[in-house]
C-alpha cells in the first residue's frame, strides 16, 4: 500500500537471527526501525526511508500443534491465505481480516477484525501463547501465566513490546460458508449506512457483512457495494440473512455462493484497487451509526475526496471479550470506520467532521503522524498499563517508529 526506500533490510530466518537483527537496530539508533511480516499493510509502518527493515516473510511456518484441542503455531511471515489454506484441510478457520494478501504478524497483534469476527471474535482472542524477541535480544515465551502483562500487550499493541517470532492459536471449526457481494444503486447513502448497521446489530452473529463506497462518478449514480460471509452451509439460512439488505436499495448487481472459507481468503488476494496516488488512511471505531454520523458520511462521500470508504462490523463475540483483557480495548465498537484518499488534506479536512462522531481507533488502518492517535486508539486505563509494561520491556523506545507509546517514568 506504501512505499519506501530503506538503507538496509534484514531477513531473519530464525529467532536467533531476529535477535542479531535487533542488536544491530540498537547499535544504529539514529535510524528508522521498521518490522514487516509477510505483506499488504495500510498504515506504512513496515518500511521507511533510510533506515532499517527487519522483513520477518521467511519465518512463515504454519504448523498443527494438537488437532484435538485445534491448536497450530503460525510465524509472523505467513500470509492470511496461506494460513487459510493450511487450516482448511483440517475444516479450520482462524478471522483474520478481509485480505488474503496481508502479513500474520501486524494483524495477530494488532486485533484483526475479520469475515468470522461477530461469530469468533478477533484474531488476537485466539491467542493462547507466543515466542517474543524483546528489545534486548532475549527470546522469551508468553502466555495468560508465564509475563501475563507482556501477553495482555501482545494482543492489540504488540509491535511496541517486542518481535512475536511464533503464535500459539486455538481455531475454530468452520466448514463451507456463504460468501456474499452484492451492489446498490443508493439514491440517499445516510439512509442506506442507517439501514445497513440496523441489520448488522440486529443480525445472528453468523452473519459479518462489510460495506464498500467510494466518491460519485459524473453522470452515474451512487453504487455502494456490501461483501462478507454468512457461516453457515445451507442456502436457505444464507439467503434468509442477506434479504435484508436487499429491501434497502435497489440491487444492480449481486454474487452469493457456497464457498470453502479458503478460497475467499485467496480470491481477496486480488487486491484493492485505490486509484492514482499512494493512500492516506484514517480511522475509527463506533458503537453505533447515528443518524449524524450518516449524514456526515454521506457529505464526505458526496465530496469526491474520499474514493475508498469503509464501514467493517465487529460488535458480536468481540464484545463478549471485557474491555480491560486485552490491549484492544475498544470492545463496545460495532463497526470499525476506513476512508482512504490520495490528496492527505482533502481527507484531513472531510475526516475531522466525521471523526467527532467516533470514539477510539484501530490502529492499524490509520497512517497519519498525528501524537494524539494514540490517546484515540487506548483508553486512558488502557494506555497508563502500556506506558508501564513499555518501560519494563522497551526503556530504549528501540520500537519506536510504529505508533510509539511513551515509557512511564521511573
Amino acid at each position: 500500500m506504501r512505499g519506501g526506500a530503506p538503507g538496509i533490510v534484514l531477513q531473519p530466518d530464525s529467532p536467533g537471527q531476529v535477535s542479531e537483527a535487533i542488536g544491530f537496530a540498537r547499535r544504529h539508533p539514529e535510524l528508522p526501525l521498521a518490522v514487516r511480516s509477510g505483506g499488504h499493510g495500510i498504515s506504512g509502518r513496515s518500511t521507511n526511508d533510510g533506515g532499517i527493515v527487519i522483513d520477518l516473510r521467511a519465518l512463515n511456518d504454519i504448523e498443527v500443534l494438537d488437532r484435538d484441542k485445534r491448536l497450530v503455531r503460525i510465524g509472523p511471515g505467513a500470509r492470511w491465505m496461506e494460513v487459510a489454506a493450511a487450516l482448511g484441510e483440517h475444516g479450520w478457520a482462524l478471522s483474520s481480516g478481509d485480505y488474503g494478501g496481508v502479513g500474520v504478524g501486524g494483524l495477530a497483534t494488532a486485533g484483526g477484525i475479520g469475515f468470522l469476527a461477530r461469530e469468533h471474535g478477533l484474531t488476537i482472542d485466539h491467542l493462547r501463547a507466543a515466542e517474543v524477541v524483546l528489545a534486548d535480544g532475549s527470546l522469551v515465551r508468553t502466555d495468560a501465566s508465564t509475563r501475563p502483562e507482556l501477553f495482555w500487550a501482545i494482543r492489540g499493541a504488540g509491535a511496541n513490546v517486542g518481535i512475536v517470532t511464533s503464535f500459539d492459536f486455538e481455531v475454530d471449526e468452520v466448514g463451507d460458508v456463504g460468501w456474499a457481494q452484492l451492489a446498490f444503486q443508493v439514491d440517499d447513502v445516510a439512509a442506506f449506512l442507517e439501514g445497513y448497521a440496523r441489520i448488522i446489530e440486529d443480525a445472528p452473529r453468523d452473519l459479518t457483512v462489510f460495506l464498500l463506497a467510494g466518491g460519485p462518478r459524473p453522470g452515474q449514480p451512487q453504487v455502494v457495494q456490501l461483501y462478507g460471509v454468512v457461516d453457515s452451509d445451507d442456502p436457505d439460512t444464507v439467503i434468509a440473512r442477506l434479504q435484508p439488505f436487499a429491501e434497502l436499495a435497489p440491487l444492480v448487481q449481486q454474487s452469493v455462493q457456497i464457498a470453502p472459507y479458503p478460497q475467499i481468503m485467496a480470491n481477496a488476494d486480488t487486491g484493492p484497487q485505490h486509484g492514482a496516488g499512494e493512500p492516506h488512511s484514517r480511522s475509527g471505531l463506533i458503537e453505533h451509526v447515528t443518524p449524524a454520523f450518516a449524514e456526515a458520511a454521506a457529505r464526505m462521500l458526496a465530496s469526491g475526496a474520499i474514493p475508498f470508504f469503509q464501514l467493517r462490523a465487529v460488535g458480536g463475540a468481540v464484545a463478549d471479550v471485557p474491555e480491560d483483557a486485552t490491549a484492544y480495548a475498544h470492545r463496545s465498537a460495532n463497526f470499525s470506520v476506513v476512508a482512504l484518499g490520495s490528496n492527505a488534506e482533502r481527507l484531513d479536512a472531510q475526516w475531522r467532521t466525521l471523526a467527532a462522531h467516533t470514539a477510539g481507533m484501530y490502529l492499524s488502518f490509520d497512517s497519519s503522524e498525528r501524537p494524539e492517535r494514540i490517546g484515540e486508539a487506548f483508553p486512558p486505563a488502557t494506555l497508563a498499563r502500556l506506558r508501564a509494561i513499555k518501560a519494563e520491556y522497551d526503556p530504549a523506545c528501540v520500537f519506536r517508529d510504529n505508533f510509539a507509546i511513551e515509557p512511564a517514568a521511573a
